[in-house]
């Protein structure tokens, strides 16, 4: 600490460039955090044991369909409180850039198993007997300018009607979430009419959605569910909800090689950015090193005040960096259906830390050697 003075003279001296070297070094560890915790989410291992919800989905593919009936079979295991169903729509609204996921449903089935979502028991009992009603997010709601009662059209491109023309439905309720992490950026559609209208794959679906009364046993029904449709011509593979929106979202590619090869690449740039500068300010400070040796600061004294600016510039960006992912992990995990409950892991922030350290002992290593090195004389009689 005693030479904390000398350590932040060495930085201001050229504030400007310090403040572009700490603003790339803040947006290098954001982007550390936030990539981090989702990368971590994907990579979590699968735990059946604890979860109340578990999706019945294709074995093989996600855009296969499981017929319906299938539901009669799995309500006689025990343990099984209540089944829904939901299947993608597709569909474009005006703009294909106008994207939001959307789903027919069971709507009273649906809604018992998703209490997370908040409707009045008026917009509830509609969507419920309205056989073309939908219910909507209050994003997207807000998004589109939407109010209950609205109609709102959809051009087909997965599912064709019977009359070969757009879809309408009446937007009979729009839903809020319990708390902040519920997504409301998802439209759901009464399912029997969408069954009724569309043109082929009647009485087949996405998914099937358990909602199991002991936690403990969703492993077991799991594998009964399964066990109960091998070897059939539409088999099932069973996971809690998280496991299957993490294998939904990781049809995009691998992820944890994305997010590994874009974080190589930001914290390669910044090392050399970083390197630079500090070689560039030592240059610069030679007569003052000099004259630091010439009253007697050793050579150790300079080899450390030179690799504590480092660390001090790397340390300073690099915790205001993940400390800025950690406070928009919640808005990004509330947006993103995949990454509800999304949060900044503390081995992520301290992992992070400890790069921060490294990246600046690292970049500050070399120009505090060439430091350490230097020649009075010869240091001071170059810039006489």
């Amino acid at each position: 600490m005693k030479y904390f003075s000398l350590i932040w003279a060495g930085l201001y001296r050229k504030p400007i460039r310090s403040f572009l070297t700490l603003a790339s070094i803040f947006i290098a560890f954001l982007l550390f955090g936030l990539l981090q915790s989702v990368s971590r989410a994907f990579e979590s291992g699968v735990d059946l044991s604890g979860a109340d919800r578990l999706i019945v989905a294709p074995k093989y593919s996600i855009v296969d369909l499981i017929p319906l009936s299938y539901r009669n079979q799995i309500r006689q295991i025990e343990g099984v409180e209540n089944i829904a169903h939901r299947t993608w729509f597709g569909g474009t609204y005006k703009d294909p850039a106008n994207f939001f996921p959307r789903w027919p449903v069971p709507a009273k089935e649906f809604l018992e198993i998703y209490t997370e979502y908040i409707l009045p028991p008026e917009q509830k009992q509609a969507f419920i007997t309205i056989r073309t009603g939908i219910i909507a997010g209050r994003s997207i709601a807000d998004k589109y300018e939407w109010k209950v009662g609205d109609k709102i059209p959809f051009i087909a491109d997965i599912w064709e009607n019977k009359d070969k023309g757009p879809w309408v439905f009446d937007l009979v309720g729009i839903y809020d979430g319990k708390d902040e992490t519920v997504s409301t950026d998802q439209m759901f559609i009464n399912y029997d009419y969408f069954d009724e209208y569309r043109a082929f794959e009647v009485g087949a679906v996405g998914t099937l959605i358990l909602k199991i009364s002991d936690p403990d046993q969703s492993a077991a029904i799991a594998t009964q569910v399964d066990a109960m449709f091998a070897n059939s011509s539409d088999e099932t593979k069973t996971s809690t909800e998280q496991a299957y929106n993490q294998m939904f979202a990781k049809q995009m590619g691998d992820i944890g090689f994305i997010m590994t090869a874009i974080l190589s690449a930001v914290f390669f740039t910044i090392l050399l950015l970083t390197g630079n500068t500090m070689a560039q300010a030592i240059r610069e400070r030679i007569p003052e090193l000099a004259i630091l040796k010439t009253i007697g600061f050793t050579n150790r004294s300079v080899l450390l005040i030179v690799i504590a600016e480092s660390v001090c510039l790397s340390l300073l960006g690099g915790i205001l960096g993940l400390v800025m992912a950690t406070m928009m992990i919640p808005g990004l995990g509330a947006s993103i259906p995949f990454f509800i409950g999304l949060e900044m892991n503390p081995v992520t922030f301290a992992t992070g830390v400890c790069a921060a350290i490294a990246l600046g002992i690292v970049v500050g290593l070399m120009p505090a050697f060439r430091a350490m090195r230097l020649n009075i004389v010869d240091a001071l009689g170059k810039h006489v």
